[in-house]
């Protein structure tokens, strides 16, 4: 079992940042793949960006550029480093874990807002 604990989510003006840390117990095999997920009122959970246990990352298209993922393999930690924030930004962002990005064992943080004011 796997449980992930989120935090740093907030209110802030367009043009921003904010930094999301999730942090993860469990096995290793289980946190191969973790990744941010988002999701806005009256909309499908999208990708926001991912991260592999060796560091290879991925990006849905409105955030390259501005979030960065990374990730602390030692303190099995997952981070979004958000700039350059808009309102479309604005959703409950949720943070993923599992053994690879598509993988019938997964597991969700519990979200946390993030809200971009123009």
């Amino acid at each position: 079992q796997v449980q992930l604990v989120e935090s740093g989510g907030g209110l802030v003006q367009a043009g921003g940042s904010l930094r999301l840390s999730c942090a993860a117990s469990g096995s290793a095999f289980s946190t191969n793949a973790m990744a941010w997920y988002r999701q806005a009122p009256g909309k499908q959970r999208e990708l926001v960006a991912g991260i592999s246990r060796g560091g290879s990352t991925r990006y849905a298209d409105s955030v390259k550029g501005r979030f960065t993922i990374s990730r602390d393999n030692a303190k099995n930690t997952v981070y979004l480093q958000m700039n350059s924030l808009k309102p479309e930004d604005t959703a409950v962002y949720y943070c993923y874990a599992g053994p690879a990005f598509v993988s019938r064992t997964r597991y969700w943080g519990q979200g946390t807002q993030v809200t971009i004011s123009s």
